[in-house]
């Protein structure tokens, strides 16, 4: 009896450790740093970023046009300093609404 004892005793020891185990395995595989949580978190960060990469190349284009239509077209120039920076003309008057 004491051999049965014995060997009951080890491969109790040895399903334990071998539970210990998977459960760190487990364990580690969902909240580790490369863990299923962590790629899921950089996934969502990763689809923001692209959104705002792409707002920022229409942003940028959308500036360019306005650059290249400023450096071509006098009248731009002039309607974007009326209208942004209230200059006038020396013979204009400005009439306001509101």
């Amino acid at each position: 009896m004491t051999e049965k004892k014995a060997g009951d005793w080890k491969r109790k020891a040895a399903v334990g450790a071998f539970v210990f185990l998977l459960f760190v395995l487990l364990l580690t595989s969902f909240f580790g740093k490369k863990g299923l949580f962590e790629i899921y978190r950089a996934g969502k960060t990763y689809g923001a970023l692209l959104q705002d990469i792409e707002k920022l190349k229409q942003e940028k284009a959308r500036l360019e046009k306005e650059v290249a239509d400023l450096e071509r077209n006098p009248g731009a120039v002039d309607k974007e300093a009326r209208e942004k920076l209230w200059l006038m003309k020396p013979d204009e008057k400005v009439i306001i609404k509101k």
